[in-house]
């Protein structure tokens, strides 16, 4: 059942609410969107985490609604980030820890979760500078690698990531848990491949393709002025298009009997000699 501390009303970031039962239909929407069509159709995704929320908070994100069980709270300032809500007017619901564990996609939960609205940018909504570093995913299937892309993209400094033709989304429980809560950091934008070459052309920005079957090595191509850095899927990699309409095409050397690294780690490789070269 529900108990409301302050009474029978309605629930409000002013008041006390706490569930404790996992049929409540709060519960019941937030489970539900562990699934995509669910959250394609609520324009909603579940962020658990402290770090996560707090840089949810950081980059002036209004989460819709804060679930929170004290007792899961570690060796965190709890009460700062309580306040933090407060102040930002978001509804905070209490649940005790069986609820919450019910609730909560990862293993071990500390006790914070909200619901955010899911990215929605076109890429008319970038507004970039003169000379962007960007990022360019297609169709990549494992939601892991995504976020751990968005991960180095943050930690590189990359004005946007762009989306294209995506398999997994952006909202997915493992995209948001691996990228740390950087998908709130980085712009991110989706459209077709067709779509986005016609806009980077437009825009003159040139396009590295990253591909085991180059003859330049990543070192050897220049990332500096407007640039964006195309990453392919887990598989098949870059589709034909992107290879074949790119500026530049760069491989990292591999000695080992495999002949290429991981999509993630390959990204961080690119971008960051993309940022050294830009320093010097």
């Amino acid at each position: 059942m529900d108990r409301f501390a302050q009474g029978a009303c309605p629930p409000c970031y002013n008041h006390r609410v706490i569930i404790t039962s996992a049929q409540n239909p709060r519960v019941k929407h937030v489970i539900a969107l562990r699934e995509r069509k669910q959250r394609k159709r609520d324009g909603l995704m579940v962020v658990e985490g402290f770090d996560e929320l707090s840089l949810a908070l950081d980059c002036g994100v209004k989460l819709k609604a804060l679930f929170y069980c004290p007792a899961l709270f570690g060796a965190v300032d709890a009460d700062g980030l309580q306040e933090r809500f407060r102040q930002s007017q978001t509804e905070m619901i209490e649940v005790d820890e069986r609820v919450f564990e019910k609730m909560a996609y990862r293993e071990n939960p500390d006790g914070w979760l909200a619901l955010a609205p899911a990215p929605q940018r076109t890429l008319d909504d970038l507004q970039l500078g003169p000379h962007p570093l960007l990022v360019i995913v297609e169709a990549v299937e494992k939601p892991g690698n995504l976020g751990a892309i968005l991960r180095s993209a943050d930690a590189a400094g990359a004005d946007a990531l762009i989306l294209c033709d995506p398999t997994a989304d952006i909202g997915n429980p493992n995209v948001i848990r691996s990228s740390r809560g950087t998908v709130f950091s980085v712009l991110v934008a989706e459209a077709t491949s067709d779509e986005t070459l016609k806009w980077l052309r437009a825009r003159a920005i040139r396009v590295v393709a990253a591909t085991p079957e180059a003859s330049a090595l990543f070192t050897e191509v220049d990332f500096r002025g407007a640039v964006a850095i195309a990453v392919g899927a887990e598989r098949q990699g870059l589709s034909h298009m992107w290879r074949q309409s790119a500026d530049a095409t760069a491989r990292i050397p591999m000695a080992g009997r495999v002949n290429s690294l991981n999509v993630a780690s390959a990204t961080t490789l690119f971008l960051f000699e993309a940022v050294r070269q830009r320093n010097v």
